[in-house]
Order: structure tokens, then C-alpha cells, then sequence
């Protein structure tokens, strides 16, 4: 585990390519959840690939310059215990509070339409596709964001700051593009985009608890795919079963 009362000191040239890669995600997301929203499936689609491009940035870093070790997946049975556990922990409260409580409200109802013309302008309105789109999200992309946002953004961040300012300030900045989402499907400034985002945030502070305490993302990584597998079992009754 990392020594907080011993912080290295890291190249300082990294606090830019540090700051860009807090702020891209959430700018990438405006342009292709808000700006391409009313593009045909092909450039809604391709928006979205560009924007995806952001994981590019700690590899050109690392090869570049840094010459770190990569992440490593396995190292610690206590973080991929510790990532089950709380992976388990949020995926059934998310699909009870939905299902026992949430489910018909009004502010699911307007988010229904708005993940349904969501899903119809990328082309994923069907099962099939939003299937293997849900299964692409829970097993690749949480991987990605994972590699990311708890290995570059956080291990970056650790380097500077103890453990508790490093995981807040990374877990805002991993917040800051779900903001954007949320705010797309339940309204800008609305309870659920408040509540949900500061969800999110308290969700990225487990993960890098994870993974500053077992080294290993492989953890965070299982329990963030568990946590995308119950929001695209929310989508499907929201907006395709519906």
C-alpha cells in the first residue's frame, strides 16, 4: 500500500496533461451527448468514438514519457473481495430502489423518453444492440475508466496529495461527465441529477480506496462492471421493454 507520509515527487510537466485529463471527459461528453444529439446515427455514433479517444492520453504519457508500469489486474484477493463485495453491495440496492420504489415515478418516466430518443440516435433501441452495447460498457469501457481514472488520474493525484484529497478530487472529476448525462436524462438541476452525481463521485472514492489499498484494479474494476450491468438492466425496463 502506498505510504502517504512519503510522497514522491513526480514530473512536474504532469499537472497539465493532470488537469486535461480531469476536464476532456466531461467536455467530450457535452459535444456527444448534447451537441450531436440531433446528428443521424452515423455521426451520433462517431462523436461518440472520438470522444472515447480521451483513453489515449495516459498511454501517450506513460510511453512518452513517464516509462511507468502498466496496471496490473491480479496482485490482491482482499481488493477483488473488498470490489465483489461493494459491486454486489450497489447493483441490488440500484435494481430494489428502482424496482420496489422508483419505477412509474415522474422523474423515471421523463428520463424514459429521454433514454429512448437516446438509444434511437445511436442506433441501440433494439435489444440485441443494447444488449451487446450493455455487455461492451460492463466488461470493456468500466475496464477503461478504471485504467484511467483510478490508475493515471488518482495514482497521479496520490503523488501530490494524501489519500483523501487525492481519491475527492479524482472522484470529482470522474463525477463531472456523468453530470452531463444525468443531466440529459433527468433535467438540468433536478434532484436526481444532484443525487445520482454525488453518487457517482461517493462510488469513484470506493474505487480508488480499492485500488490504493490492494494495488491492483482488477477490484474496482469487477465492481464497476456489476455497477454498468444494473443501470443497463434499469435502461432496458426504462426504455425498451416499456
Amino acid at each position: 500500500m502506498p505510504d502517504d507520509s512519503r510522497l514522491c515527487k513526480p514530473t512536474p510537466s504532469v499537472l497539465p496533461v493532470l488537469i486535461a485529463a480531469m476536464a476532456l471527459p466531461a467536455v467530450a461528453a457535452f459535444f456527444y451527448f448534447v451537441q450531436a444529439e440531433t446528428l443521424p446515427v452515423f455521426w451520433q455514433r462517431s462523436a461518440y468514438a472520438l470522444g472515447k479517444l480521451v483513453f489515449v492520453l495516459p498511454l501517450l504519457w506513460h510511453f512518452g514519457v513517464e516509462r511507468r508500469p502498466l496496471p496490473r489486474l491480479s496482485r490482491s484477493a482482499a481488493g477483488l473481495m473488498s470490489g465483489l463485495a461493494f459491486g454486489l453491495f450497489v447493483s441490488a440496492g440500484m435494481l430494489l430502489l428502482y424496482f420496489a420504489g422508483l419505477r412509474g415515478t415522474p422523474p423515471f418516466l421523463a428520463a424514459s423518453e429521454a433514454v429512448r430518443d437516446k438509444l434511437l440516435g445511436l442506433g441501440l433501441s433494439a435489444p440485441a444492440p443494447y444488449a451487446a452495447f450493455g455487455v461492451f460498457v460492463s466488461l470493456v469501457h468500466s475496464a477503461l475508466e478504471e485504467y484511467y481514472w483510478r490508475w493515471f488520474v488518482f495514482g497521479r493525484l496520490r503523488d501530490y496529495l494524501a489519500f483523501i484529497p487525492a481519491a475527492a478530487t479524482g472522484s470529482l472529476a470522474f463525477m463531472a461527465h456523468h453530470v452531463i448525462v444525468l443531466g440529459v436524462y433527468f433535467g438540468w438541476g433536478s434532484p436526481a441529477q444532484v443525487v445520482f452525481s454525488l453518487c457517482v463521485a461517493a462510488g469513484g472514492f470506493v474505487w480508488c480506496y480499492i485500488y490504493h489499498r490492494s494495488g491492483s484494479l482488477l477490484g474496482p474494476w469487477l465492481s464497476h462492471g456489476l455497477v454498468d450491468a444494473a443501470i443497463f438492466a434499469v435502461g432496458y425496463d426504462l426504455a425498451i421493454a416499456a
